[in-house]
């Protein structure tokens, strides 16, 4: 392949990845044509990516945009994985389908600059995704506005269950 070609496909791969940071490698070699058209349809329903790309383009495309954390990932067989909410939604999808196909294996990934390993993108689809953060945030922020008007609500409520007994009483 010449050089020109290369500078194309890489190009090409640099622009698909647009401004993505967060990417996943992962090994689909050993998946058949069947089974990998299915896994690429429903990563698509959920705005996910899958680009197998030769290693050596994929470093080109990458360090040109900045990410040279995944070189140690990128030996053997790999495709790109990128997309959807964030990359833990990412990795949950993806350790979710290597459980399902046997020969589907996540090689690692990069969040931030950080190279991750196998087992740190197992632990990452553990961990609670960017809404459940939010959520628990939010709770936790509210909680003591919620006990303060459980507390003045409180005594408040057996005053006014005593007046409005005596009114009673007194009619």
């Amino acid at each position: 392949m010449s050089k020109y070609i290369k500078e194309m496909i890489a190009s090409d791969v640099r622009s698909r990845l647009g401004e993505t940071q967060e990417l996943l490698v992962v090994d689909s070699s050993r998946i058949d044509a069947i089974t990998t058209n299915r896994l690429r349809l429903d990563l698509r329903e959920k705005e996910i990516t899958l680009l197998a790309v030769k290693n050596s383009l994929a470093r080109m495309a990458l360090n040109e945009a900045g990410i040279s954390a995944l070189d140690p990932i990128l030996a053997g067989p790999s495709a790109l994985v990128w997309g959807g909410e964030d990359i833990v939604a990412l990795s949950k999808e993806m350790a979710k389908w290597a459980k399902e196909i046997d020969g589907l294996e996540i090689k690692g990934g990069t969040v931030d600059g950080t190279t991750l390993s196998a087992s740190d993108v197992d632990a990452l689809s553990k961990s609670p995704g960017r809404l459940e953060l939010i959520g628990q945030i939010a709770g936790l922020a509210l909680s003591p506005g919620g006990r303060l008007a459980g507390a003045l609500l409180g005594p408040g409520g057996k005053v006014s269950g005593q007046v409005k007994k005596h009114s009673e009483r007194d009619e």
